[in-house]
């Protein structure tokens, strides 16, 4: 019995959204009488933060603090239409849809407040802290709070926004049929080190080294978080999810999570990011989102780092111990 370790490497350029038909995302923006905005989106949250980056954009437009706005994801019956959460789309075209419907918003707030001051709404500024104040004269000032209450009590005034991001549809060359499906790329590359053992076809994943490409983290944090949760995803689906040999017939399969082999807390393997920055230019404040790039890479890291390790190139998933071993013997080890 010996271990051998052996390094992977995989890079990746991924879509983001598609402009095949237009990829339309709406999003409302109103205040609620206290002050607060309410943003009403179509756009589900799945856990990768959707609703945290939408209302930083929105509060970074209305320039209202954080805490004073709120999304609600509500569904397709009641909110406005979205095309869905999937192809790594959400902050860059809910995002972008969010920017349209708080600037509208904004708009409506500062006509309230010059109202109330009587001042051109031009000459207005937000504080970021729930305050507005006439430029050069910081002692003129009325909150947030007051306008919404003067704006909806006092002068008939909605402040709301509609906003909508739509890509052009992608025009089609005629001799091809070629179309361009994205506006635009998030980037990826990754190294794998790992631990095989040539006796019982054991993979041991040793440590993940990777660089993303995400236009700009809006949220470090939640982006960091979610590179180290797409990562462990992609080495589940590399090394032990399945539902072979049966499929679709479920006789003989997993039914529960019991059954279903996944890697546990002790399989966790430390793993080392580097998040590059360039902002897009048709991003909302050039954040692209690493969406489903997070998994992508692993697997073929994984798959070139068991070849570099023991020299079985395994071409179908999971990289299962019987299939290292078959390797093995077939390469007469």
């Amino acid at each position: 019995m010996a271990l051998h370790r052996g390094r992977g490497f995989a890079c990746v350029n991924y879509p983001i959204g598609m402009n095949l038909g237009g990829d339309p995302s709406q999003a409302l923006v109103h205040s609620t009488p206290d002050g607060k905005f309410m943003v009403t989106l179509s756009s589900i949250d799945l856990g990768q933060g959707m609703k945290s980056v939408t209302r930083q954009i929105a509060a970074e437009t209305l320039g209202v603090p954080v805490s004073d706005v709120y999304v609600d994801t509500a569904d397709s019956d009641t909110g406005p239409h979205c095309m869905g959460s999937f192809a790594s789309r959400g902050t860059h075209r809910v995002g972008n849809a969010v920017i349209r419907a708080a600037t509208e918003a904004r708009t409506q707030m500062l006509q309230a407040a010059a109202e109330e001051l009587e001042v051109d709404a031009a000459d207005l500024e937000t504080d970021g802290e729930g305050g507005i104040r006439v430029r050069g004269a910081p002692q003129r000032t009325i909150s947030v709070a007051d306008v919404a209450v003067a704006a909806q009590f006092k002068q008939g005034r909605t402040l709301s926004g509609r906003g909508i991001f739509l890509v052009p549809p992608s025009e089609v060359d005629p001799e091809t049929g070629e179309m361009s499906p994205v506006t635009c790329f998030a980037h990826a590359a990754m190294a794998v080190e790992v631990e095989v053992d040539d006796e019982t076809g054991m993979v041991r994943v040793i440590e993940i080294n990777s660089a993303y490409e995400v236009g700009r983290a809006l949220n470090p944090k939640l982006v960091e978080q979610q590179l180290v949760g797409g990562a462990w995803m992609g080495l589940s689906h590399a090394l032990y999810e399945t539902t072979e040999p049966y499929y679709p017939d479920r006789d003989h399969l997993p039914v529960d999570f019991n059954t279903y082999l996944m890697p546990g807390p002790g399989d966790v393997a430390p793993h080392n990011i580097a998040v590059l920055e360039r902002p897009a230019e048709d991003a909302p404040f050039g954040g692209k989102g690493p969406g489903e790039m997070c998994a992508n890479p692993v697997l073929p890291a994984v798959a070139n780092a068991v070849f570099d390790a023991v020299g079985v190139r395994c071409d179908d998933l999971p990289i299962t111990p019987e299939k290292i071993l078959r390797g093995l013997r077939a390469n007469g080890s």
